[in-house]
């Protein structure tokens, strides 16, 4: 392994997430494109899979070879229905954002209608004792992370 070249989420509408990602939370929009061609089938096991993607990045954050962090895929064909598997279930996944001050983050976020598992938590125990921390859901329900570093670990 030489690094990590992004993270992807499988959506049920691209337009709408990158809205939810690129608007509420920050992330900047680097490229979309179609992808209807032998290499993707091949790829993702589909043989007449029709893709749409949307390459997002974190601002500010250090570039490697990859030009993104968080890649967004809508299945044209096939088409996918409902939500990923439950927060509890092996297979499902999260992405941990980090922000300076979860209390407020909450609060924007929850008034632009984001729907949180609960509000943020105090770290009680553990590496990060002193921060905070609380899932959310986008807008296909698949769960991300607010959390707050405790003090002196935001840079």
């Amino acid at each position: 392994m030489r690094g990590v070249w992004h993270f992807s989420f499988t959506v049920s509408d691209l337009d709408r997430s990158v809205a939810f990602y690129r608007d509420l939370l920050g992330f900047e929009l680097v490229h979309t494109q179609d992808q209807d061609n032998a290499y993707t089938r091949s790829l993702v096991g589909y043989p007449d899979a029709v893709l749409r993607i949307a390459q997002l990045a974190v601002p500010g954050q250090p570039r490697g070879v990859s030009t993104h962090d968080l890649e967004l895929v809508e299945y044209v064909v096939p088409r996918g229905a409902g939500p990923g598997p439950a927060r509890h279930l092996p297979g499902a996944a999260h992405l941990a954002l980090t922000v300076e001050d979860a209390l407020a983050e909450h609060e924007r976020l929850s008034a632009a209608g984001v729907r949180f598992v609960s509000p943020p938590n105090a770290i009680t125990a553990g590496i990060n004792a002193g921060g905070y921390a609380c899932y959310f859901l986008d807008p296909d329900e698949i769960t991300l992370e607010l959390v707050q570093p405790p003090k002196g670990r935001i840079g």
